[in-house]
């Protein structure tokens, strides 16, 4: 008995150590390079890492009517709403094949919502992704005074982010104006949006890809992947290649401490697998719609690997 408590003391140190670690190593700036990057001692080169997603071949229409399914309805109590998240994804995409910015980052509110739900060991995930909606919104801001020569008054509210009209209005509107400004270099870091908007296109497809697993069934043994398993192998395809090793050895233990499959079911207000299928597969054909026509405007302009 002694020896187990101090084996379990041990591994909770253990945690506690890397957790500081985590939060020392994210007082700095991490870089979210490729391939290239590597073969330094915080980015040492695996060829594990160097794979990347297959491309997304997706239906042309959605997977629900017009009207909002009923299979995905109002989860009382939680600030993650399903239905909204999906209002939003479907409305981000406009019928020139663009992208619109401002349901774009309200479906990243969602999301960060959702992300926020699994408990504090993915807060830091979720904190990154939040500074690169707000940093978007602040530029648009920014932008949006200088056209009508007035400084930037600091509010922040929703009707002042600036994203209805003007140069952030959509994604490919935000490219050609910060293309034009000088703003996005090929070889060197900058604040743009276009690149912190490529770091979200990296998160969306690591969610995605987790939610996929969610849907499937189990396998041959009639085992289902645990949520950790599931982050973990989504993880390794969408964001582990563009992260410094760090920062992927901590990402292990918040998989480690991810809640069960019951939980992240009771997210989209349902209880059993069988539920949840449908409404994660709807869910999943809306993300995939949003990221493929993201990923295409971001090829077209050569954007998929900006430091």
């Amino acid at each position: 008995m002694v020896f187990l408590r101090r084996t379990l003391l041990l591994r909770y140190l253990l945690l506690a150590a890397m957790l500081a670690l985590l939060l020392f190593v994210s007082s700095f700036w991490l870089p979210q390079g490729g391939g290239r990057d590597c073969g330094t001692a915080w980015q040492p080169c695996l060829s594990f890492y160097s794979q990347r997603p297959e491309p997304l071949l997706v239906a042309a229409q959605w997977a629900e009517p017009e009207e909002a399914p009923p299979l995905i309805k109002e989860c009382p109590g939680q600030s993650f709403q399903a239905w909204r998240l999906l209002l939003y994804l479907k409305s981000c995409l406009s019928k020139n094949d663009d992208v619109l910015l401002e349901s774009y980052l309200l479906s990243w509110d969602q999301l960060i919502n959702f992300m926020e739900s699994l408990g504090s060991m993915v807060s830091f995930f979720s904190q990154k992704v939040k500074e690169k909606v707000v940093l978007i919104r602040e530029l648009s801001l920014k932008h949006k005074a200088e056209a009508h020569g007035k400084p930037d008054s600091g509010l922040q509210t929703p009707a002042a982010f600036g994203l209805k009209e003007g140069a952030y209005h959509s994604l490919r509107s935000m490219v050609e104006a910060e293309l034009k400004a000088g703003m996005v270099d090929f070889s060197y870091r900058t604040d743009s949006g276009c690149r912190t908007l490529l770091r979200l296109h990296r998160s969306l497809l690591w969610l995605k890809l987790m939610l996929e697993g969610l849907a499937d069934g189990p396998d041959a043994r009639g085992r289902y992947k645990t949520p950790g398993e599931l982050s973990r192998d989504a993880y390794q395809v969408a964001l582990a290649p563009h992260h410094p090793w760090v920062l992927r050895q901590a990402a292990e233990l918040v998989f480690l401490a991810l809640p069960n499959r019951k939980y992240f079911l009771q997210l989209v207000c349902v209880q059993e697998q069988r539920e949840a299928t449908p409404v994660l597969r709807i869910i999943i054909h809306a993300l995939t719609l949003v990221h493929t026509r993201t990923q295409r405007i971001l090829q077209e302009h050569g954007m998929l690997e900006l430091p």
